[in-house]
């Protein structure tokens, strides 16, 4: 099930965080943690001093971006991950040791330095991600920003990097420990799941083949219509490929039964950033103090990231995987800053799906051995599928509006959608609060709607809907109201100008990757069907004004690059196309018709190979009502569209079919 728009948000939330087990959830938001994992940072060119505004105090905004993301996850606007230098299951054993309770231990260590956040030392070895495992994601190809970074410091392959990182000359950062030498290959294992040989597999050390849509059980939602779909399946996943569920369930028992002896019921210490629809979410409502800087006092969950220890069942992993766990009878369930009582749901789920009978750790437990009792779950927990938990949720939204909203879904509440019903039909959901469109006959779905005709205040600091921003870094960025930016200057292409001729004219143009064209949203563009309908391979538009300069003509092999890499396709030249500029739609394969690159002498890239992530340090913004960090809502985000590349013809096609040389 995809996130992006995720209907049955808190039933799907129970699962995927084990928020049934184990709260609060360790969690990162993915452009931060690689643009700092990839080493993108150590080339950053972009000065702070270039898009701050000119009326913004310069000594109280130096640096550069990334320590901008330090200092937001010191102040606990974002999330970290590592989060802490030490382990954090040793930090705990030893905060016993010393005979202190874990968080005023890691209060003392962070305030006398014995202690430090990972963030500040991304290149120490302490601090490196050690295994990735990729859930049906092109990390490595179409979703990750800086390919050839990725590929450089992350696995230490071959790459494209042009670029220098920065010198002694240049402005290095100041909250970050600058490591001489560059880390190459920080990871040991990387393991994908998936149904396709994606530019992400061919990294990868293990591939582990899954199930397709119609091989295995699921569900799949969208925020284009209102109706939750099946995955059903018509046959049996091919030779030796399993369920997504079924392959995570193996990973859980066999841990499970390797772990002993080596980790057992172990004490973690949480980093939690102040989260969005939360009271904390107005921890710092006033200007911007730091703790590290000695401004204000280290509170956690007030001026720096919540700390929480949890209790963590190692041997009992596959277990509690496949039970759904205590916390939903004890704590029950929510979002969007209400909860509600789930004793009934949990009852209901046990009667579907059944108890676990083997005696242990969940014995007594609803069942979540499949992955339609896994669907189950989700239906039977969220309100866009139970109307009864529907009617609860907007009680629970009432008790603070002071306001009746349960006639929204009271008509509903006794419809409960099941696996088998949205098989037999795809279901229309149930209105609820964690959405602000209703589900209705006569009212066609639109945002804010519940906001405007129920009153409920809009999620801001005002309550309403908010058009200027006090916050001092959206002043100080010259954001504070809505206005144009012009494109920053990345400096990704003076260098790369006629620095390795190759004979053909060069030209500069600013390069953007839309949505796929022949592709089936954001991937399977390698698809047969797809390959027919266009050129066969990679391919990049670009004006006939710009083409005619470069001497290139339609279907030539035209070269892209930059300080970031480069890349090698097709030209599709085309009045549609505006001048200046050239466009290559994402998710095109490094793996079809890819000759090689006359800059990197390699095969030729990928359309991220001469991107780079393009953090905004307004993004990072925290403790202050609506800018406040929640997953798959609010954070930092890799903005490239002011990306510019060097095009010109190819000289010389080489599809690389000589045996290297050893």
């Amino acid at each position: 099930m995809g996130q992006e728009k995720l209907r049955p948000q808190t039933g799907w939330t129970v699962l995927a965080f084990a928020l049934d087990w184990i709260r609060p959830p360790r969690q990162m938001n993915g452009t931060s943690f690689f643009y700092a994992h990839t080493d993108q940072w150590r080339y950053e060119t972009l000065g702070v001093d270039e898009i701050l505004s000119p009326l913004a105090d310069r000594a109280k905004f130096g640096g550069s971006m990334i320590d901008y993301n330090v200092r937001a996850e010191r102040m606990g606007w974002l999330p970290s991950a590592p989060q802490l230098k030490t382990n954090p299951l040793q930090l705990v054993r030893d905060a016993a040791a010393a005979n202190m309770e874990p968080k005023d231990y890691l209060i003392r260590g962070l305030k006398d330095g014995s202690q430090t956040m990972s963030c500040e030392d991304p290149d120490h070895p302490s601090n490196w991600p050690r295994n990735l495992f990729v859930w049906r994601s092109n990390i490595l190809g179409s979703s990750g920003k800086g390919h050839e970074y990725f590929l450089k410091h992350l696995l230490g392959t071959t790459h494209g990097v042009q670029g220098q990182d920065l010198g002694v000359q240049d402005a290095r950062p100041k909250e970050v420990v600058w490591h001489d030498q560059a880390p190459e290959g920080k990871l040991d294992l990387v393991v994908t799941l998936d149904f396709r040989m994606s530019t992400t597999c061919l990294y990868s050390d293990i591939v582990l083949p899954t199930a397709t849509w119609y091989e295995k059980n699921d569900m799949n939602t969208s925020d284009m219509h209102p109706f939750i779909h099946p995955l059903s399946t018509a046959v049996d996943p091919a030779w030796q490929s399993r369920s997504d569920w079924d392959i995570y369930k193996g990973f859980a028992k066999k841990f499970s039964e390797l772990c002993v002896g080596h980790l057992g019921v172990e004490r973690d210490m949480v980093l939690t950033p102040i989260m969005h629809d939360s009271p904390a979410e107005l921890a710092q409502p006033f200007g911007v103090q730091e703790w590290k800087t000695g401004e204000i006092e280290l509170i956690p969950g007030k001026t720096a990231p919540t700390f929480t220890v949890v209790e963590r069942d190692y041997p009992n992993v596959y277990k509690r995987f496949t039970a759904l766990g205590p916390l939903m009878n004890k704590a029950g369930n929510g979002g969007k800053g209400i909860a509600w009582n789930t004793q009934t749901e949990v009852r209901q789920v046990g009667e579907l799906n059944g108890l676990v009978s083997a005696p242990g750790a969940t014995c007594g437990m609803p069942k979540i051995d499949s992955d339609i009792d896994a669907c189950e779950v989700i239906l039977q927990l969220a309100p866009e599928t139970n109307g009864h938990v529907a009617v609860k949720a907007w009680q629970a939204l009432g008790q603070q509006t002071g306001l009746d909203h349960t006639h929204l879904a009271l008509h509903r509440e006794d419809e409960k959608i099941r696996f088998r019903d949205i098989q037999a039909q795809p279901r229309k959901i149930i209105s609820s609060p964690t959405w602000s469109g209703i589900e209705s006959e006569t009212v066609s779905y639109n945002a804010g709607y519940t906001n405007v005709h129920e009153m409920i205040p809009w999620r801001t600091l005002t309550g309403r809907q908010q058009f200027y921003m006090d916050h001092p870094w959206m002043t100080a960025f010259g954001e504070g109201f809505t206005s144009y930016r012009p494109p920053v200057d990345l400096k990704t292409t003076h260098a790369m100008q006629d620095r390795k001729p190759n004979g053909n004219k060069e030209i500069a143009l600013n390069f953007i990757t839309p949505h796929q064209k022949w592709g089936i949203h954001s991937t399977y563009s390698d698809n047969l069907h797809m390959l027919t309908l266009s050129r066969g391979g990679p391919i990049v538009w670009i004006s006939e004004d710009d083409a005619k300069a470069a001497n290139i003509v339609d279907n030539d092999w035209i070269e892209l690059f930059n300080l970031n890499g480069a890349l090698t396709a097709r030209a599709v030249v085309s009045q549609r196309v505006p001048g200046g500029m050239c466009l290559m739609y994402h998710a095109q394969e490094k793996l079809v018709n890819m000759p090689g690159s006359e800059i990197t002498g390699a095969r030729g890239g990928i359309h991220n190979s001469v991107t780079r992530i393009v953090l905004k340090p307004t993004h990072m913004i925290g403790g202050y009502a609506q800018f406040s960090y929640g997953f798959n809502y609010y954070g930092t985000i890799g903005t490239n569209r002011d990306e510019f590349i060097v095009l010109r013809k190819m000289n010389k096609v080489d599809w690389l079919d000589d045996e290297v040389a050893v």
